[in-house]
């Protein structure tokens, strides 16, 4: 158990967490909403510190990030715990566990273990995903030092719920994330999340303001967040922020809270690519149907990069560049092929 990052005490050894944008105040011998923070005696304690539940290597194409060193694998860690109740989170038995499973599970792994088991398996990057890795931020943290060190990159999944002063302090240390952005409704965010829009959305403009590259996911589910409108509006923020930051749209499938929702067609899928497309974004993708993965060039049409699932067939850029038209292609280590300039 270790000490929190980011809180305050308060009146009757209450605590304020400030790690994300909950703030919750936590009585003593309670937890925050997470279930992975406790106020113990008037000082706040993350429970999962050094307990990872899950240790993969993944291609990095799976979290999904198509313009952060395209090919390579990714040493990725989860927690338990999260800071958003989704009612279709796919990993629902980690990330919604109770306080007493919380405890009991996980194993003791050091942040210099992780990072030698990524380094000595050939991954490029590690990961911090499956479920929130604001709610295991000093776990991430100290990891992510130690990564550098190494050479070795780091990636946040997300849901964007963290405070400014915490990504702030990751920021140095972090070179690459995928945000979801749910939806454009509070409303949403409310009811399928019990969170709430605005924080999200400043997330979004404060880890890209802070230099670390990031790709959006959107997962489209029938009835809830397919409306035409609010897939422009969706696009357009991005846009705001950069058109060239690349935009996952994908299929949702029943699961969870959400089992009677039917699953995503593929041409609702087409539509918000082409939606995407109208608004100008220039890197759209399709996930979780099997098709809509490739990069092209933008200006030409060239296919850069094909892809098959997770995995990488052929990528043509050379010197982040188009080899047709040598338009500039945006992403971190996205060459196929390098050469001598």
């Amino acid at each position: 158990m270790k000490e929190a990052l980011f809180y305050e005490e308060e009146k009757d050894n209450k605590v304020r967490c400030k790690l994300c944008s909950h703030n919750c105040i936590i009585k003593p011998s309670s937890v925050g909403l997470c279930n992975v923070r406790e106020n113990i005696d008037g000082k706040l304690y993350t429970l999962v510190y050094g307990k990872p539940v899950a240790q993969h290597i993944d291609p990095i194409e799976k979290k999904p990030l198509f313009h952060f060193q395209p090919g390579s694998y990714s040493y990725s860690i989860a927690t338990m715990g999260c800071n958003l109740k989704c009612k279709h989170c796919q990993n629902w038995d980690i990330s919604q566990a109770s306080r007493e499973q919380i405890a009991s599970i996980g194993y003791e792994v050091e942040p210099e273990e992780i990072v030698e088991k990524a380094y000595e398996t050939g991954c490029k990057s590690i990961a911090y995903t499956y479920t929130e890795p604001t709610i295991f931020f000093e776990y991430a943290y100290d990891t992510a030092k130690i990564a550098h060190r190494y050479g070795l990159k780091n990636v946040f999944v997300t849901n964007g719920y963290i405070s400014r002063e915490a990504l702030e302090m990751i920021a140095p240390f972090l070179d690459a994330a995928n945000i979801d952005l749910k939806s454009m409704s509070d409303s949403f965010y409310r009811k399928i999340c019990n969170a709430k829009l605005q924080p999200v959305l400043e997330s979004i403009k404060n880890y890209y303001e802070l230099g670390i590259w990031i790709e959006v996911t959107t997962l489209i589910i029938p009835g809830y967040n397919d409306d035409p409108k609010e897939l422009e509006e969706i696009a357009s923020f991005i846009k705001n922020i950069d058109p060239d930051t690349p935009w996952h749209v994908t299929a949702f499938y029943p699961t969870y809270k959400l089992l009677d929702v039917p699953s995503t067609s593929i041409s609702t899928l087409r539509k918000a690519v082409s939606i995407g497309k109208k608004i100008g974004l220039r890197y759209i993708y399709q996930g979780n149907i099997g098709e809509g993965e490739d990069t092209f060039c933008p200006n030409c049409e060239e296919k850069l990069i094909i892809r098959k699932g997770f995995h990488v067939i052929e990528n043509n850029i050379i010197n982040s560049r188009c080899p047709v038209c040598k338009t500039l292609i945006p992403g971190v280590d996205i060459d196929g092929v390098m050469e001598e300039k």
